[in-house]
């Protein structure tokens, strides 16, 4: 089976082709940072114009790629939601045009499934699993009992923990991206700061990071204010060992509470390499799934993993009518 899969719900704009469970013929990322970084983030607007100017183009690039004719292609997959949702439509009707024109079946995948299966691509998955999900807009705890078999376990209350780096570099005047940045810096510095760890001694399994993004944008005014030099290596240090103690401690609370067979690490902050080697270091009670670089960050690589399972579990529609840019409910 041959998937076609596109991905738009920000600024990468992907196309990638899998042959059955994980043979990657092509896979075609356009990245908009160089774009995005002089306004200090992502402006949705831009984004999704850009995607319209470059979509065909990957279209064209995946497919050559991939060594294929369209002919062979079984089924076409869009990340669906959530996202933005000019950059979601762009995604969703070429996806559909595409599909329509030569009469093939649609998948409408919903993107946070999609940073899980990606772990697939390298790896296989066993069950029952436990995910973290950490990105720019969730963070999330997930007991998986099977394929497209979720229990949302935790979640955060407020702010992402992408977010809360994006904002505390802001507050450090580093550029954005934030966490690629805080997270070399945070290597070559110290903790010497005092900060809190949001919800650590709680019992249930959720999330906070707004207080701590606070409390780095307060010490670091107060310091200015007093005409104190900020050692900005250190606040690094100190903002991602706060933020891992949680998302490490958090982790371990979990898998007590839900042994599994494997844990995986999902989504854009899976490519923080001080996350990583806590996982790997303090994770022993279960396999350790991290999917690559690569596929870490938005791609239409982890969107057509996902959808394999779910056209063997689901089929696909012919309709060419994919239902509202939604989230999953994870509480089903």
């Amino acid at each position: 089976m041959i998937i076609l899969a596109v991905e738009s719900s920000c600024d990468e704009t992907s196309v990638a082709i899998l042959k059955d469970e994980r043979e990657l013929l092509s896979h075609v990322v356009l990245s908009q940072i160089d774009i995005h970084k002089i306004y200090g983030g992502v402006v949705p607007e831009i984004a999704s114009r850009n995607h319209v100017v470059y979509m065909t183009t990957v279209f064209e690039k995946a497919i050559k790629d991939a060594g294929i004719k369209v002919s062979d292609i079984d089924v076409v997959a869009v990340t669906q939601g959530p996202g933005l949702i000019g950059s979601l439509l762009v995604g969703i009707n070429a996806a559909t045009t595409f599909a329509y024109a030569h009469d093939l079946p649609i998948i409408g995948m919903n993107h946070l499934i999609g940073h899980i299966y990606a772990a697939n691509l390298e790896h296989e998955m066993k069950f029952p699993a436990l995910a973290l999900l950490v990105s720019g807009g969730h963070t999330e705890l997930l007991y998986l009992e099977d394929h497209m078999k979720f229990k949302l376990l935790g979640e955060t209350q407020d702010d992402a923990v992408g977010e809360a780096y994006d904002k505390v570099a802001r507050t450090l005047k580093l550029p954005y991206p934030g966490g690629p940045v805080i997270d070399r810096l945070a290597a070559q510095g110290i903790p010497t700061y005092s900060l809190p760890r949001p919800m650590l001694d709680t019992d249930d399994l959720n999330f906070s990071f707004s207080g701590l993004k606070s409390a780095v944008i307060n010490l670091v005014h107060n310091l200015e204010q007093r005409k104190e030099e900020v050692n900005v290596e250190n606040m690094c240090a100190s903002f991602q060992a706060s933020v891992l103690d949680v998302l490490v401690g958090k982790t371990k609370q979990a898998l007590k509470m839900y042994p599994a067979k494997q844990l995986i690490l999902a989504g854009g902050v899976a490519a923080n390499k001080g996350l990583r080697n806590r996982i790997l270091e303090e994770v022993t009670s279960a396999e350790v799934l991290i999917p690559s670089m690569k596929f870490c960050t938005d791609n239409a690589a982890m969107i057509a993993s996902a959808a394999y399972f779910e056209y063997k579990l689901n089929g696909a529609k012919k309709d060419y009518l994919i239902e509202g840019i939604s989230t999953i409910d994870f509480r089903r």
